[in-house]
């Protein structure tokens, strides 16, 4: 099954974050993306299930 690229403004934009949030999440290997040359690239479908897994390990309330 084929699953949309993005690029970095896309994923930036589709995720809602700076910036400097979307680096530092890929600099530390916590959000799934591939360097194509000199461009990150994101796969969306792959960026809906990191985003489900983040739900998860939210803190509870205690």
């Amino acid at each position: 099954m084929d699953s949309e690229v993005l690029t970095f403004e896309e994923a930036k934009s589709f995720l809602k974050v700076s910036n400097s949030t979307l680096y530092r999440l890929v600099q530390k290997r916590k959000i799934p993306a591939s360097k194509v040359g000199r461009s990150w690239r994101f796969r969306k479908e792959k960026l809906i299930s990191w985003l489900e897994t983040q739900e998860n390990n939210l803190p509870s309330k205690k």
